[in-house]
């Protein structure tokens, strides 16, 4: 799996749907297709994930108030997939 960005990753997973809803492969080619896809999926939601983090994070103060904050990544964080 090469995928880099989101974009190009839902594009590789919905061609990887059609080709298993298409029914003309092989079992041993269905499961190759069926695991990355579940790879790819784990990286979309990663990414997604990420994105929500970075939209907002909301943060209790001393008083117990919720506070929306921007999301700061740890230094070194790449957000990619495990």
């Amino acid at each position: 799996m090469n995928i880099k960005d989101f974009e190009s990753a839902l594009k590789s997973l919905e061609e990887i749907v059609a080709q298993l809803e298409g029914g003309d492969l092989t079992l041993d080619r269905a499961l190759e297709l069926f695991e990355e896809g579940v790879k790819i999926s784990r990286f979309c939601n990663s990414k997604l994930e990420e994105a929500q983090r970075k939209v907002e994070m909301l943060t209790r103060t001393a008083g117990g108030n919720l506070v929306e904050t921007p999301f700061q990544a740890p230094e070194g964080d790449e957000g990619g997939a495990p």
